[in-house]
């Protein structure tokens, strides 16, 4: 048994080291483990700090790509070099290395196929009151789109195993982590949560460059998610609405006109229509977001099955 642990990387050269360090050589039920970096486009000495360290690979990016490519990169990576388990981690040593074993028991005991590392929120100091507020709202909506149970979505520290790193597609290029969790739970994947510790805040988070500027990708990144995931009931929730607006509207105008005063509402009549007809109309978008969602599914079952047969 193989055990790769990846770290994607983009200018780390200040923290690298560090959790290299902390990184362990043997973990129980694996004869072999090795560790490999996906340098993102790093214009630092990233690549220097992870040979003088011992890393065994190196994946490099000619342009910083992203958090999310950077993940997949990694996991292609992995799997051609033979990876019976993955197990991803962060640069910054945010996660405490010594609950690797941790995470991989339960792909080891073959009940789950994806572990996910949940931090105490509540007792991170570094943690902003917005930021846990938003871990909760991302982890909620998260549990809601992929009917899972993983109350630290956003954690980056997990384990994969090999059938469901094969299985694996990140659409996003800002966040690997939401997406991964609803894809497990649509693929009926057996993805599970154990509790991890974490280490001091060695420099500020990439992904929150500013409140502002989190909370907007944070948005776009929830609603994209429902929309390739969840298209029909997205999109025939707002055709619901419309329609329901447009039906109690349309009621109104035809109580009015009963009692002989229809002539001063014709604006609420005009207002009716329109809504029935943008409903009905994004209905029918829902049904065609369906059957492609459903088409998504068997490319992803035929890119699955080519994997395996090479």
């Amino acid at each position: 048994m193989k055990l790769i642990i990846q770290i994607p990387c983009f200018n780390e050269a200040d923290t690298l080291a560090i959790t290299l360090k902390d990184l362990p050589r043997e973990v129980p039920g694996f004869d072999t483990v090795e560790w490999l970096i996906i340098d993102d486009g790093s214009t630092d000495e990233t690549i220097k700090v992870a040979q003088n360290n011992g890393i065994d690979h190196v994946v490099r990016h000619t342009r910083n790509q992203g958090l999310a490519r950077g993940f997949m990169t990694g996991l292609e990576s992995c799997l051609k070099l033979g990876a019976d388990v993955i197990v991803n981690t962060d640069a910054d040593n945010q996660y405490n290395a010594n609950d690797i074993p941790a995470l991989t028991i339960p792909i080891l005991e073959h009940s789950a196929e994806i572990v996910v590392g949940t931090r105490p929120i509540e007792t991170i100091e570094h943690f902003s009151l917005v930021k846990k507020q938003l871990q909760r709202l991302g982890s909620w909506v998260v549990r809601v789109a992929s009917k899972t149970d993983i109350p630290d979505a956003p954690s980056g520290f997990r384990a994969i195993s090999r059938s469901a790193a094969q299985r694996l597609m990140v659409f996003s290029d800002y966040t690997y982590t939401l997406e991964t969790i609803i894809q497990a739970g649509q693929k009926n994947m057996a993805i599970t949560s154990v509790p991890i510790r974490v280490n001091e805040d060695l420099r500020p988070s990439r992904l929150l460059k500013s409140i502002p500027s989190y909370i907007k990708r944070s948005v776009v990144t929830i609603v994209r998610i429902f929309i390739i995931y969840r298209p029909f009931c997205f999109f025939g929730t707002i055709g619901a609405l419309l329609t329901s607006a447009g039906f109690i509207i349309g009621l109104r105008f035809l109580w009015y006109y009963l009692q002989g005063d229809g002539d001063g509402h014709i604006q609420s009549l005009i207002l009716a229509g329109l809504l029935l007809g943008i409903g009905f109309q994004t209905f029918l978008i829902a049904f065609v977001a369906d059957l492609l969602a459903a088409n998504r599914k068997l490319l992803e079952d035929i890119r699955f099955r080519t994997r395996n047969q090479e």
